[in-house]
């Protein structure tokens, strides 16, 4: 059986493809000749690796990769709050969806697609706790990727609706050991608050949202390759919580102080805005950004019962995660405590 995997050389992406290697499996990688897949190993125990290279928006070199595959895992996406260029957005998570649907059309061999959503497709909660059945308000977007992870959670969703053998899974806030990108948020802003760039709370703890160790998503991705029904959806998400709290709880397992004081949003907005201002000049992206305040004046809560209960999905604490991370960030001398 091969297995095909786009976004490979992404921080969810790569921990899949090691553990589908670990587990013998067959796997094609769809990648661009630029990308880092130095994280990717290829163990002589393990199962085989084959790259193709192509992009998901060069539908030609999507068919190709799709070709003789029985299992996709669709990971491929734009993971920015905010980026100069916001159609890239949609070129990538909408139009490589498409690009990925037509194909599986063509080839006829594919027995399941796991698509790999986000919560922010389901809008945020706002006092609430949600489940899979929650559909996006769409009465404002907070940035540009949830509105384009929510139009292409509706091409989804209807591609499944037609017969499409399509399982959605929702990941919440990814966090682990592992590259530290914007899919790592978590770990980049312990990075910040250990070295004393981020000396306060973000805001005053009225944030919250759900928190998925990556290796338990990667761990439910494959659950969902064993067990998951297409037409499914699946929430991989974790403990519920706002930032502060996990600063309090970095703070408690490494017995260093907490922060003493809360930054004011409208403060990280304005510097925000002077960090877009850099990030137009010097071409680097910023770790924080308007759109990102935006979210965080939102509630993004969730439940994985569903998951837990159809797949075994079962997510660890945030206060062990956390734990791992804050190790391997020190060992790694990233932070010191």
């Amino acid at each position: 059986m091969k297995i095909l995997v786009t976004g490979a050389s992404g921080y969810l992406g790569g921990r899949l493809c090691n553990a589908l290697l670990r587990k013998g499996c067959s796997i094609r990688v769809l990648a661009r000749r630029t990308s880092d897949l130095s994280a990717i190993a290829s163990p002589a125990d393990a199962g085989a690796l084959e790259i193709v290279y192509g992009d998901v928006t060069d539908y030609d070199s999507l068919l190709s990769a799709c070709s003789g595959c029985h299992i996709i895992f669709h990971l491929a996406a734009v993971v920015e709050p905010w980026l100069p260029d916001p159609s890239k957005f949609f070129s990538v998570n909408v139009g490589g969806l498409k690009n990925l649907l037509e194909a599986v059309k063509q080839t006829k061999t594919v027995e399941k697609i796991i698509y790999t959503s986000s919560f922010f497709a389901l809008g945020p909660t706002d006092g609430s706790v949600a489940d899979e059945n929650q559909v996006h308000h769409e009465k404002f977007f907070c940035t540009e990727y949830e509105k384009s992870k929510a139009a292409a959670d509706k091409i989804a969703l209807q591609a499944a609706s037609v017969g499409i053998p399509l399982v959605a899974v929702y990941p919440g806030v990814i966090y682990g050991p592992g590259k530290v990108t914007a899919g790592n948020i978590v770990c980049r802003l312990i990075i910040e608050r250990f070295n004393g760039r981020l000396p306060g709370y973000i805001g005053y703890g009225n944030d919250r949202f759900s928190f998925s160790h990556v290796d338990d998503v990667v761990g439910g991705h494959i659950a969902v390759m064993e067990k998951g029904q297409p037409g499914n959806r699946y929430l991989l998400t974790g403990e519920n919580a706002s930032f502060a709290h996990v600063f309090d709880i970095a703070a408690v397992i490494t017995n260093t102080r907490r922060p003493f004081f809360n930054i004011p949003l409208w403060v990280i907005e304005a510097y925000g805005w002077l960090s877009v201002l850099f990030s137009r000049i010097t071409g680097n992206l910023p770790l924080l950004s308007p759109p990102t305040v935006y979210v965080l004046r939102h509630r993004w809560e969730y439940s994985c019962d569903k998951a837990k209960r159809e797949i075994d999905y079962r997510p660890r604490s945030l206060k062990d995660g956390l734990a791992e991370v804050l190790l391997w960030s020190k060992n790694l001398g990233y932070i010191s405590y």
